[in-house]
C-alpha cells in the first residue's frame, strides 16, 4: 500500500473537504459543526432522501446532494459512522411533509445511530424509514445470516432512482418500495491489490506483493480468500462474475438474473486505481458478461462512486432492473428513466442515455441554519446530589481508557479497521473536557443533569460501540428518573430495564464476541445487588472471555476463522472493563 499522504495529521481533514464541495457548488448548504451537507432547493412537498456514513468514502455521501438525487448527507469520522446527534442535524436540515428515507450502509455503528435518530423522529409522529443497503455476494449466507450482507458501491444506483422517484413526486410509500426492492436486486463483489491507508496510522500490509484479495470490504475486512499470484483481469474477472450470477451457489445467489433481463452494471474505482486501468477492466467485464452470460447491460456507469481512501482496487455490481419493473409494478422504461434522470448532484455521471437536456433549477431559497435535533430525556428541574465520588469515579474512568487506547487500537487493527481505539479516547477526552464546565462544577454536582451531560456528549462519538454506549445510558437515565432515589436497588432496577432497552437495537448477546459480552452480565449483576467491586471482576473476565470466542456480530465476523490463541479480546469489551476498572479506583480513592 502506499503510506504516503500531503495530509499525514487527518484532524480538520473531513471539514475542509465539505467545505470545498459547497465552495464550488452553490446549491449546497454546509452545517459544519454536524458535518452535514444539505440541499438549498429540497421542497418540503418532497420526500426527503438522506444517506450518509464514515468519511472516506468519497465522493460518497456528499457528491449525491442535489436535485434527482439525496436531499442531504452526514459525514462521521474516517471509517466510522456519524453520531445520532449527526443524523438528527441531516433529518432537520430537509423537513419534508411527505416523510424521510434514510438509506444507510448495512454496518453495525450506521444501523444503531440512523437508527436511534429514526426512532427519535418516529416519537415525534412524523413518517419515517429505514433502508439497509446491502449488496456484497461474496461472503456466503452462512456467514452473514445474522447481519445480512455488506454494503458495497452498488447501493449509489439505490440514491439514484430514490431520488429521481422523489424529484417526480412519488409518494413516500412509492419510494420506499422502490428503495427496497431495487436492494434485493443488486449483486456487488471487490477485489483489493492491497490495504488503504488511513493518514496518521501505522501502515499494516497484510497483502503479499504478488497477491490479490477477492471479496475485500470498503474498511480494509479482511475478503474471501487471497489469490496468489495475481490472475489476469480476463481470469479474475471471471471469477468475481461467477460468485455475483451462478445461480447454482446457494451461499452466493441472492439476486437472480434471468435471460433477457435489462441490466444496469456499475464498476466502481476504489480509489487507488488510474482511470485507464478502471475504463479497461471495465471492458474486460462486458466481454466476459456477454461471452458466459448473454448479458449486455442496457445502462453502464464508471468511475469513483464508493471509493476506500487510497485502495488500489475495484468493484463491479449488477443490477437487474427487471426484476425492479416487476416487484413494483412500474414499467422498464419507467425505471429506466429514473436511472437517466438529469441530477445537480456532482458526483454522479453523465453517462449520455438520454437527450433531455439540464434541468433549470427553481430560483434558490434561503435557507435557515438547521438545528441540532437534540432531543432530551426531560428536564429536571429538581436533581439529588451527586455522590461526592462520583466525578472523581468517572475521571479516573476516562483516563484509565485513554491510557489503554494503544492496546485497544492495536485489537481492533488486528479484528477490522482500528477506529476504536482513537474513538474511546476522543470520547473520554471530550468527558473529561465536559467535567470542567457546568453542572460538574457546581457545588453539590446536581445528579441527572449531570448524566444528561454525558449522555450528550456520547451522542456526538460515532462508531457502533458509541452507539450502543448512547443507547444504554440514554434508557439507564430514564430509569433511574422513575425511582424516587438513587440506592442500589435502584440503580440495579434501572441497569436492569437499560439493557433490556438496548437489546431492542441489537441481535448480539453473551458469547457473540462485542462488547454485549461485558455490557450484559454487567447490568445483571447490577440488577442482583453486587458491589462496584464485584462489577469490575464481571467485567474483566468477560473482556478477557472474548478472545477464545468466534465473532458473530460486527466487521471482525469478516475476519476468517484463526488458529487458537490468535485472535485478541474484543476491543470494545475491553475498553468497557478498563473504564469500569478506573471508575473503580476513582470511587475508592
Amino acid at each position: 500500500m502506499s503510506d504516503k499522504h500531503f495530509f499525514n495529521d487527518p484532524t480538520g481533514l473531513v471539514e475542509r473537504a465539505l467545505r470545498s464541495y459547497v465552495a464550488r457548488t452553490p446549491h449546497l448548504h454546509l452545517d459544519e459543526p454536524h458535518r452535514v451537507v444539505s440541499s438549498k432547493t429540497h421542497s418540503k412537498s418532497k420526500v426527503a432522501i438522506i444517506s450518509g456514513g464514515g468519511s472516506g468514502h468519497e465522493p460518497a455521501w456528499t457528491g449525491y446532494v442535489g436535485d434527482g438525487m439525496l436531499s442531504a448527507a452526514v459525514a462521521g469520522g474516517i471509517f466510522a459512522s456519524p453520531s445520532t446527534k449527526q443524523v438528527m442535524a441531516a433529518i432537520n436540515s430537509v423537513p419534508s411533509d411527505e416523510g424521510t428515507i434514510l438509506c444507510i450502509t448495512n454496518y453495525t455503528g450506521d444501523r444503531l445511530h440512523f437508527g436511534l435518530a429514526r426512532e427519535k423522529v418516529n416519537a415525534t409522529g412524523r413518517k419515517i424509514a429505514q433502508i439497509a443497503m446491502a449488496d456484497d455476494v461474496s461472503l456466503p449466507r452462512s456467514k452473514v445470516q445474522n447481519l445480512g450482507r455488506r454494503g458495497l458501491a452498488g447501493h449509489v444506483i439505490i440514491l439514484k432512482l430514490l431520488g429521481a422517484a422523489s424529484e417526480l413526486g412519488w409518494s413516500f410509500e412509492d419510494c420506499l418500495q422502490l428503495g427496497e426492492e431495487t436492494n434485493a436486486n443488486i449483486a456487488s463483489i471487490g477485489t483489493s491489490l492491497s490495504l488503504c491507508h488511513v493518514p496518521g496510522r501505522e501502515p499494516d500490509d497484510r497483502v503479499a506483493q504478488d497477491a490479490c484479495v477477492l471479496g475485500m470490504g470498503v474498511h480494509n475486512e479482511p475478503g474471501l480468500r487471497t489469490i496468489s499470484p495475481i490472475p489476469p483481469p480476463s481470469e479474475l474477472v471471471k471469477t468475481m462474475l461467477e460468485y455475483a450470477l451462478d445461480a447454482n451457489d446457494p451461499e452466493r445467489n441472492f439476486v437472480t438474473f434471468n435471460p433477457g433481463d435489462d441490466v444496469c452494471l456499475l464498476v466502481n474505482n476504489l480509489g487507488g486505481l488510474s482511470t485507464l486501468e478502471i475504463e479497461g477492466l471495465t471492458q474486460v467485464i462486458l466481454e466476459e458478461l456477454a461471452a458466459v452470460y448473454d448479458i449486455k447491460p442496457s445502462r453502464i456507469c464508471v468511475g469513483c462512486f464508493e471509493t476506500s481512501l487510497n485502495g488500489p482496487g475495484f468493484s463491479l455490481s449488477l443490477c437487474n432492473l427487471s426484476a425492479i419493473s416487476k416487484a413494483t409494478c412500474r414499467p422498464l422504461d419507467t425505471i429506466k428513466d429514473l436511472l437517466d434522470a438529469p441530477t445537480t448532484a456532482v458526483a454522479w455521471p453523465r453517462c449520455s442515455y438520454t437527450t433531455q437536456g439540464p434541468k433549470i433549477n427553481e430560483t434558490l431559497s434561503a435557507q435557515e441554519a438547521p438545528g441540532n435535533g437534540v432531543v432530551f430525556i426531560q428536564d429536571i428541574t429538581t436533581s439529588p446530589a451527586a455522590p461526592a465520588s462520583l466525578l472523581p469515579a468517572l475521571k479516573s474512568a476516562c483516563q484509565a481508557a485513554i491510557t489503554a487506547e494503544p492496546d485497544i487500537t492495536r485489537f481492533d487493527m488486528m479484528m477490522g479497521d482500528g477506529d476504536c481505539g482513537e474513538a474511546v479516547r476522543e470520547a473520554c477526552q471530550a468527558l473529561l473536557a465536559r467535567f470542567e464546565s457546568a453542572p460538574f462544577t457546581q457545588d453539590p454536582v446536581p445528579l441527572y443533569p449531570a448524566l444528561d451531560a454525558i449522555n450528550e456528549t456520547l451522542e456526538d462519538i460515532g462508531g457502533s460501540l458509541f452507539a450502543i454506549l448512547s443507547i444504554l445510558s440514554t434508557a439507564f437515565v430514564a430509569g433511574l428518573n422513575k425511582t424516587e432515589d438513587v440506592s442500589a436497588t435502584a440503580v440495579g432496577k434501572a441497569a436492569g430495564s437499560a439493557i433490556g432497552s438496548l437489546l431492542r437495537y441489537t441481535g448480539a448477546r453473551v458469547g457473540d464476541r462485542t462488547c454485549m459480552d461485558v455490557l450484559i452480565p454487567v447490568c445483571e449483576a447490577l440488577q442482583e445487588g453486587a458491589g462496584l467491586g464485584d462489577v469490575v471482576r464481571v467485567a474483566a473476565e468477560a473482556a478477557m472471555a472474548t478472545a477464545s470466542m468466534k465473532p458473530r456480530f460486527g466487521r471482525a465476523t469478516y475476519v476468517g476463522n484463526k488458529a487458537d490463541g490468535d485472535m485478541p479480546p474484543d476491543p470494545g469489551a475491553y475498553a468497557i472493563a478498563k473504564w469500569l476498572g478506573g471508575f473503580s479506583e476513582g470511587w475508592n480513592a
